[in-house]
């Protein structure tokens, strides 16, 4: 069985992003995090939608996640 890539993107000071964090680590969700803050490309890329959670290199879930969807995606 594959294990599906989670990337979290998120960015200093964002109480969303915190809580995505927070939701991730609670489902037990093993995932990379990735700090957008002082990097141009990526802060023009994702700062109006943090946080976002992609799964396989595809959008997921922005501003919030969806615990039963997350779960749903990752064959939990």
């Amino acid at each position: 069985m594959t294990t599906a890539r989670v990337r979290l993107f998120h960015g200093r000071g964002c109480s969303l992003c915190d809580r995505a964090q927070a939701q991730l680590e609670r489902l037990g969700v093993d995932y990379d995090a990735v700090d957008i803050t002082d990097d141009p490309e990526l802060e023009s890329r994702y700062r109006e939608w943090l946080p976002v959670v992609e799964i396989d290199g595809e959008r997921a879930f922005v501003y919030y996640v969806d615990e039963a969807a997350l779960l749903r995606k990752l064959g939990r």
